[in-house]
């Protein structure tokens, strides 16, 4: 395990820079980090009905349509640069489902893909939910919410995969989170 410390730290080197993202160097690494956010939330949200709530949209990294779990990036608001990661799982829940959460509560945090990017996610609960509107993102996105029993998630995702739908495996580790 390589563990840097500050007097210990090879220098970075920042081999391209974007708008979003930054490539580094450290040492033999390479890897990316995005820029201006603090965190990066998701939030694992079960309905009145005992459905989660899932959201399907077109990344174009992957070039495909993919399931995810409602999330976003905190601290990426001109203003808000130092939102509390809650604030933004709750926002990024009414943002992409137009569901509010009564309570949040943190579950754990951990990296994305540790040796590609710097990224560390944090999962949230919502709890006690109220349909305030229908959701799918601000105007720059174009999502679509799901609401799935969880007594038939495991045969609805299955059949997604099979029409071509990618499912991002941190959906499958809500189920882990609801017991």
């Amino acid at each position: 395990m390589i563990v840097f410390d500050d007097a210990s730290a090879p220098a970075e080197e920042i081999l391209l820079e974007g708008r979003f993202l930054q490539a580094v160097r450290r040492g033999q690494w390479e890897y990316v980090r995005r820029k201006n956010t603090s965190g990066v939330v998701i939030v694992v949200a079960l309905t009145p009905e005992d459905e989660l709530i899932l959201v399907e949209q077109f990344r174009p990294p992957v070039g495909a349509r993919v399931i995810e779990l409602p999330a976003g990036l905190a601290g990426d608001i001109a203003g808000h640069e130092h939102e509390a990661l809650a604030r933004a799982a709750a926002r990024e829940l009414e943002e992409e489902t137009g569901y509010r959460a009564g309570r949040i509560e943190e579950l754990t945090a951990g990296p994305v893909s540790a040796g590609l990017t710097s990224e560390v996610v944090t999962f949230f609960r919502a709890h006690d939910l109220t349909r305030i509107d229908d959701g799918g993102g601000d105007h720059t996105e174009d999502i679509e919410v799901h609401h799935v029993g969880r007594a038939v998630i495991a045969g609805w995702l299955a059949e997604r995969q099979r029409s071509g739908v990618l499912v991002d495996p941190k959906v499958f580790a809500a189920l882990y989170f609801l017991g």
